[in-house]
């Protein structure tokens, strides 16, 4: 859903209307991906900061959309999400990464994860 509202420009609901009528699922799953999508568009300029920052020697551009989308959700669930524990947000972001990236994805995530957990919320910059 991610992809398709950065590759077609489409808005959350849209994007989440488009994913239901072909994957039906239930309403709490449909509920929490309303929330991510609303907040990580809300968040986005900030959530890309924090994942330009971190990335050494990386543009966000030249990360795929399947890594750069993985990581917005790590990063907004990090930071914006008080339902959810930095650790675990990194630990699902890695799994997402192991079931939709490439081979290198789960390493490259947990590392730019981990410098955004380090840098800004154990400093409390976040």
């Amino acid at each position: 859903m991610l992809y398709q509202m950065e590759t077609a420009g489409d808005e959350p609901e849209l994007a989440l209307e488009r994913y239901c009528e072909l994957f039906p699922h239930k309403s709490d799953i449909i509920e929490y991906a309303r929330y991510l999508l609303s907040g990580i568009k809300k968040e986005i300029d900030k959530i890309d900061g924090y994942i330009d920052a971190s990335c050494e020697n990386w543009n966000l551009n030249r990360i795929t959309y399947v890594d750069r989308n993985i990581l917005r959700i790590g990063v907004f669930e990090m930071i914006f999400s008080v339902d959810c524990p930095p650790k675990v947000a990194i630990n699902e972001s890695i799994e997402l990464a192991k079931k939709y990236g490439s081979e290198d994805s789960k390493n490259f995530i947990n590392g730019v994860l981990d410098k955004v957990l380090k840098e800004y919320i154990k400093k409390g910059a976040a």
